[in-house]
């Protein structure tokens, strides 16, 4: 017999107790449970995903979210844009519309990388930005890679007054949380940033290929150069949105078991904020 083996023996004849209490604790290390803290949080990014695909709907009341829509074109541009850069591109210009959307000009890259990349990459973020949602100091970290985003966009921008206003009063909103109840409004500012980018692909795609069937969508362009059609590409981009969304989920009931409490202590010892409110 194994000399593991034999251990495993004598420990289960002499110390039975250990042998169990020892399993009972792997397993509950291995299971995926939810505190309360938790819950609350997946019941506010339930309720976010509820309130804006009924405001993304609604005419005239769907331009209260006009600020944040344009937070999301940003992720989707900068997707364009640093895919372009890690493929040898360059990156010309970007421009942000609330109506017409956003518009990267690029010179080179590779075109099967960089088309998917803005729906795909503002999902990947909004992902990212759900599983940092669940814990305050994950959410200041978050809010200081999204700061630096902000500004690459802004540096690539079209500096037009909206782009520029939109991307300042979005830092301005990120610093202001964190004089919140030590940064606890920041983590939900990032949740609902992170829910709408995670759903954006999939609002905007079926708007565009579906309701209103525009042809000139980064899926109706993929599809053009490498077969198939906009409409199979949008289904695809996104299921794999709401796959990266539910990763981000999964990930941060995982990672962060913290209640909120504790969260606030933690956060006040983490680049803690000079006042409180």
């Amino acid at each position: 017999m194994a000399p593991l083996q034999e251990t495993r023996s004598l420990l289960a004849a002499t110390a039975p107790h250990i042998v169990r209490s020892t399993t009972t604790a792997v397993l509950a290390r291995r299971a995926l449970t939810v505190n309360d803290t938790q819950k609350v949080t997946l019941g506010v990014i339930a309720a976010y995903t509820v309130a804006i695909a009924l405001l993304w709907n609604i005419p005239y009341v769907r331009w209260s979210l006009w600020p944040f829509k344009m937070l999301v074109i940003a992720f989707h541009e900068f997707g364009h844009a640093i895919t372009c850069v890690l493929t040898g591109g360059r990156v010309k210009s970007i421009s942000l519309d609330p109506r017409e959307g956003g518009v990267t000009h690029m010179q080179g890259g590779r075109n099967a990388i960089t088309l998917p990349s803005g729906y795909l990459g503002s999902s990947l973020i909004g992902a990212l930005l759900i599983f940092c949602g669940f814990n305050i100091v994950a959410s200041k970290v978050a809010s200081i890679v999204v700061g630096v985003c902000f500004l690459l966009t802004l540096w690539w921008g079209r500096r037009d007054w909206l782009t520029i206003m939109t991307i300042l009063l979005a830092v301005g909103l990120l610093v202001g949380c964190w004089f919140i109840a030590q940064a606890e409004a920041l983590r939900y500012v990032i949740l609902f940033i992170g829910v709408m980018s995670s759903l954006y692909s999939v609002w905007d795609i079926c708007d565009d290929l579906i309701l209103r069937k525009v042809n000139s969508s980064d899926a109706s362009v993929f599809a053009q150069r490498y077969g198939g059609s906009s409409q199979c590409w949008g289904v695809i981009w996104s299921i794999i949105s709401l796959l990266f969304m539910v990763g981000g989920i999964l990930a941060g009931i995982a990672a962060f078991p913290q209640d909120r409490e504790q969260q606030r202590t933690d956060s006040g010892n983490f680049l803690p904020s000079p006042g409180k409110f």
